[in-house]
């Protein structure tokens, strides 16, 4: 299902929602502009550009005008959620030299854009003043600046793809408790070693740098969305100790908690850097 959340001749929003599961016959489809695609919930693979990938919440999509690409549900029973940013071609040679990056096809999730991912999903659903068109922009500035061709796959098996995903699954529904490398390789069925490797290979990330990025995921959310204090918000996505959080947040956003709840509020001056920082 897609639902248009704005719309303009340079830019695009959409919310699309897909509920195709391991049964379903995948089809080809093209992509009709620069795309860049956060995958806010659930997972999916996808083959393009002669690989394929797999996409877990936190993760983006990209694509360029002819690009022909398929969504495969084979190893992914539970669906997708992505918000999906559109961008005309004058519109990208705006703030994006090197176009190359719309050969990446797929981005891991990295804290950066999952920050700014999570304030645009906040925008679309009005719980910021922050303007959809202006989070958007923030999140395309923010591809374009951390885009990477080290994004490409490597190849592996069904068996590997499918426990890595499954695991990437379980450490974002459990993010906010205490989960380390055995617990999770237990929890795939496997020794530490192999679920390091397996993990890392199929989804570009290690597992601890997943569950760091999913609590940061699930703090900007909050900040976006409610008056919780910040030292609560830390607790509650799962970290320890307060210092720790305000650094890696701040690593990520560009600003501080606080700050970045300010400017989920409308205080321009703190977006206006942070454009300038991404640029």
């Amino acid at each position: 299902m897609r639902t248009t959340l704005f719309e303009s001749a340079s830019l695009s929003v959409y919310d699309f929602r897909c509920t195709i599961g391991p049964g379903d016959r995948p089809f080809p489809e093209m992509h009709q502009r620069h795309s860049i695609s956060y995958v806010r919930r659930g997972s999916f693979g996808c083959r393009t550009l002669g690989r394929a990938y797999d996409l877990v919440a936190g993760a983006v999509m990209v694509g360029r005008p002819g690009q022909v690409y398929t969504a495969t549900h084979e190893d992914h029973p539970c669906g997708d959620e992505c918000l999906s940013v559109k961008l005309s071609g004058e519109f990208v040679d705006l703030f994006c030299t090197d176009k190359g990056i719309w050969d990446v096809a797929r981005v891991p999730p990295l804290p950066e854009l999952m920050v700014l991912g999570e304030l645009a999903q906040a925008a679309a659903e009005g719980r910021t003043s922050v303007g959809l068109d202006e989070a958007a922009l923030m999140l395309a500035a923010g591809f374009a600046k951390l885009a990477s061709h080290d994004s490409r796959s490597a190849r592996t098996t069904p068996r590997e793809r499918r426990r890595a995903i499954e695991s990437a699954l379980w450490i974002e529904a459990n993010s906010a408790g205490p989960i380390g490398l055995e617990a999770a390789a237990k929890q795939a069925g496997l020794s530490p070693f192999h679920f390091l490797r397996i993990f890392s290979k199929v989804l570009g990330v290690t597992p601890h740098q997943y569950l760091v990025r999913s609590r940061l995921k699930h703090a900007a959310k909050l900040l976006a969305q409610e008056e919780t204090p910040v030292t609560d918000v830390a607790l509650d996505v799962g970290f320890a100790d307060l210092s720790n959080f305000v650094r890696t947040f701040r690593r990520a956003a560009g600003v501080s908690p606080r700050g970045f709840r300010k400017a989920a509020r409308g205080e321009r001056k703190i977006l206006q850097e942070r454009l300038a920082l991404a640029a």
